[in-house]
């Protein structure tokens, strides 16, 4: 179960406990001395009130005696001032009231000295009474002294004890934090270092190991054994897959020769074949195009897995939307590819570029029904980036299907032909190595739209001869 305080960082979890345990246990030690002094101070006000008392009885003594003597009551006024605070009563040992001190208030009834042992407490003054022997006759007396006096003492103690364990509490906590940050130092740098091996995916970076051969240091220990195993089994996975990759361009490399050769004698047998034969050599020759179609793709995946960018040039977006449509014209069937091109230029790899225009509108044809209208168009921003948009009118893209559109091998339902879920993760690795973005609009009414922005050309530069220097805006249909 999670309290409060394991939500706090670890720091200032340590500082805290050892601040709340000192307070404890100074609270404690704090009771325990304001009770032991709270019993000594009474004491020490009892004996204060009964030692007051007596003195003042024996000052008392002589003019008592005198007034006996002459019959006249004595002023005791002068007497009673001296009381310290307190206050006095004095009764004829028959236990009629003789004279009191000023503003002295009712202090019970005055008892037989044998039966009072000690003081008393009536009215909020401690009371004691004495019995004042004049000759062969006694006076009994009455002292008090305010408990204000005792309860303000007290008042200084319970302050002080407060302020002593807030104090001890508060000087606990600073401790326990700097005793808890300089332990935490050392998990601090290995968190710092592990960070910087996140950032930069570098499992060959060393951990900083304290001095300490403690737990901290068993833990960086373990961390650099851990992460020297997974450097090393990295190594072994990129050099796997490096020879994959110099494999497939390999690969993809030399089949493009025969390819060619076998595309040029299809052909070749195609023109020179009729009636059911020439289909079969139509047919053969579509397959091996979609075939070149893929060893391309493979050489270009493969070409931006290692980042080996193809030779820029100044090219136009216009001439190379046209060559993509042209080509996939003979295998369209019943969809109406639409035009709108005007001079986009920019620097890039023009087979690169026209994958990309090749693959969003082979993307539009195996993705949308026949009889939908596909639309692609290239212009200039104002802003000098070239910008190539594809579009069609059909059912839109799947929200299931379009968190994973250019991952490699995806692919989504409502394919009217087969794929090898290359295309758009190849428009991606393209867009990439130009710099440029994809911005995708999907929606079941209005269709699916792709639109690429490129950087422009860079000052000075021209496309080149030959680009597209004219407006096309024009239907393209089977």
């Amino acid at each position: 179960m999670r309290t409060p305080l394991s939500r706090l960082p670890i720091r200032l979890r340590l500082a805290v406990s050892v601040g709340a345990v000192t307070f404890v246990m100074l609270a404690v030690f704090g009771g325990a001395i304001r009770t032991l002094s709270g019993r000594h101070l009474q004491s020490n006000f009892n004996s204060q009130v009964t030692s007051q008392a007596e003195t003042l009885g024996r000052t008392l003594a002589h003019p008592l005696a005198l007034s006996m003597a002459t019959g006249q009551p004595t002023d005791l006024t002068p007497y009673l001032s001296y009381v310290n605070g307190g206050v006095v009563r004095i009764y004829t040992y028959s236990g009629d009231f003789y004279e009191e001190s000023a503003n002295a208030p009712g202090l019970g009834s005055p008892l037989s000295y044998q039966a009072q042992s000690g003081p008393y407490q009536v009215n909020g003054y401690r009371v004691v009474e004495i019995e004042v022997r004049v000759g062969p006759d006694a006076f009994f007396m009455q002292y008090g002294l305010p408990l204000s006096l005792l309860s303000s003492e007290l008042a200084g103690l319970d302050v002080l004890l407060i302020l002593g364990v807030l104090s001890g509490a508060a000087l606990a906590f600073g401790a326990g934090w700097l005793v808890a940050r300089r332990a935490i130092t050392p998990i601090a740098e290995l968190t710092a270092a592990a960070a910087e091996i996140e950032r930069t995916g570098d499992p060959t970076l060393t951990l900083p190991e304290p001095t300490a051969d403690d737990e901290v240091a068993e833990l960086s220990r373990t961390l650099s054994t851990m992460l020297a195993s997974l450097s090393e089994a990295r190594g072994r996975t990129e050099g796997a897959l490096e020879q994959q990759r110099a494999f497939v361009a390999d690969a993809s490399h030399e089949l493009r020769t025969p390819l060619t050769s076998v595309l040029a004698n299809l052909e070749l047998l195609e023109e020179s074949l009729s009636g059911q034969d020439r289909e079969l050599a139509r047919s053969a020759l579509r397959s091996t195009q979609r075939m070149r179609r893929l060893v391309a793709d493979l050489l270009l995946l493969a070409r931006s897995d290692v980042r080996q960018p193809a030779p820029a040039q100044p090219v136009d977006l216009a001439d190379l939307i046209v060559a993509a449509a042209a080509e996939l014209e003979p295998s369209s069937e019943d969809h109406e590819i639409e035009l709108d091109v005007r001079r986009a230029p920019l620097m890039g790899s023009p087979d690169d570029l026209q994958r990309i225009a090749i693959n969003l509108i082979d993307n539009a044809i195996r993705h949308t029904p026949p009889g939908t209208q596909i639309r692609a168009s290239t212009r200039t921003l104002r802003d000098g980036r070239a910008e190539l948009v594809v579009a069609d009118d059909g059912p839109g893209i799947a929200p299931e299907v379009k968190k994973h559109l250019f991952e490699r091998f995806a692919r989504g339902a409502g394919e009217v032909s087969g794929s090898f879920g290359l295309g758009l993760a190849i428009v991606q690795a393209v867009a990439d190595a130009h710099g440029a973005t994809i911005d995708v609009k999907s929606s079941p009414r209005t269709g699916a739209q792709f639109t690429v922005r490129f950087p422009g050309l860079p000052a000075g530069q021209a496309a080149t001869p030959g680009g597209a220097r004219h407006e096309v805006a024009a239907p393209l249909t089977r």
